[in-house]
């Protein structure tokens, strides 16, 4: 089953979220990790890459990358 993404306007809010698509014409919410399961993972990341300070945004981008990563795999399954 494939997915296509796209972006919907939700009212007149400039706020976007992305929906997927699958190829029957469902509708998925991708899910969003939590706060605290990205700030947990940001945290191994950090512990993994010698507990070096000046790198939170980058670790924790990668961890909330990861995370959406990990669960649309899961959901594709």
């Amino acid at each position: 089953m494939g997915l296509k993404t796209k972006k919907a306007a939700h009212g007149k809010k400039k706020h976007r979220a992305t929906e997927a698509i699958q190829s029957d014409g469902a509708q998925v919410t991708p899910h969003l990790p939590a706060h605290d399961e990205i700030k947990h993972r940001a945290y191994e990341i950090y512990l993994s890459q010698g507990a070096t300070d000046g790198h939170d945004l980058e670790d924790w981008l990668q961890a909330e990358r990861g995370l959406r990563e990990a669960s649309g795999k899961a959901a594709s399954e």
